[in-house]
């Protein structure tokens, strides 16, 4: 049984040490170059034409940018860089990507030749104890410019937690929809995580070092990193809507999936909203996507509209 009546790790005054981070910016700059566009296309098992100068960027495949270069002395044990810097160093050792929400500019997309600059503030800092200990909340405001400006808002959500404790039972599970009106089943091999890690210059631990994970943070198997999965579900949304070009995506982690087994992505059109609507009328733009594990629980959930 997981105890939580210890005196908690980040008390009002850690609080409002972690807290001083909000307002902090900083700005970086990237060519949006073609390579990595040809690797993340052959990754994802996409037939694409080879990119060229002024093709555009495919949603979410600007996460290909604006990578971390620590040094190799700057890594911690996770595989991630030390706590502090940008980021504000929050004392709790599991670190996930939660979700995010983005924006993208109507006739500015991103395009491969472009220079661009990202500029990152630290928006909030919140904390809450919950069933399974302490969270900590860090929510992250990007901006994306290129020469024409405004391209792309992001708001991007960072959740850290406690050690898994003894015996510690994962959250109750949500079961997956059934009503997808189409679908995409991935293997998460450990060729897959790897090529999205090294596409990313990820060196979190958790997605390629089955030691860690499943001794040192106590999960089952490798962790499908979450933008991962989030670019899935764009990417099964233009193999049903080619030429597909968002203006809206946001998208919330609801449970980890690992690489035990083969997980499913699925789509369908969203129904209208309109108050009284009931006959399931959409407007054509708007869609609900989701990612379901071999088990048949909900482990992502998001919304796409399109431009």
């Amino acid at each position: 049984m997981n105890d939580n009546t210890s005196a908690p790790l980040i008390d009002n005054d850690a609080l409002a040490a972690l807290q001083a981070w909000q307002g902090r910016s900083e700005t970086l700059a990237d060519d949006i170059t073609a390579a990595p566009v040809r690797a993340l296309s052959a990754t994802l098992d996409r037939d694409d034409p080879l990119p060229q100068a002024g093709t555009p960027l495919p949603a979410l495949w600007h996460w290909l940018y604006f990578l971390p270069h620590h040094r190799q002395s700057e890594i911690g044990e996770d595989g991630h860089a030390k706590r502090g810097g940008f980021l504000p160093p929050v004392p709790l050792p599991r670190r996930m990507w939660a979700g995010g929400r983005l924006a993208w500019e109507p006739g500015n997309p991103l395009r491969v030749g472009d220079k661009v600059e990202r500029t990152s503030t630290i928006a909030s800092v919140t904390h809450k104890a919950g069933r399974t200990g302490e969270l900590v909340f860090v929510l992250v405001r990007h901006e994306v410019r290129n020469e024409r400006g405004l391209a792309l808002t992001e708001e991007h959500d960072i959740v850290y937690r406690a050690a898994a404790a003894p015996g510690e039972k994962a959250p109750p599970p949500t079961p997956a929809p059934k009503d997808a009106s189409f679908s995409r089943d991935i293997a998460p091999d450990d060729v897959l995580l790897f090529r999205y890690s090294a596409l990313t210059f990820n060196g979190h631990r958790i997605h390629y070092d089955r030691r860690y994970v499943t001794q040192v943070e106590g999960y089952p198997g490798l962790i499908v990193h979450g933008p991962l999965i989030a670019t899935l579900l764009v990417d099964l949304l233009r193999r049903q809507v080619p030429g597909a070009q968002l203006a809206r995506f946001e998208f919330r982690a609801v449970r980890p999936t690992f690489d035990t087994a083969v997980f499913r992505v699925h789509g369908k059109p969203a129904e209208s909203s309109s108050e009284g609507n009931t006959d399931g009328n959409t407007d054509g733009k708007t869609f609900t996507l989701w990612g379901e594990d071999a088990d048949g629980w909900l482990t992502m959930q998001a919304t796409a509209v399109l431009a």
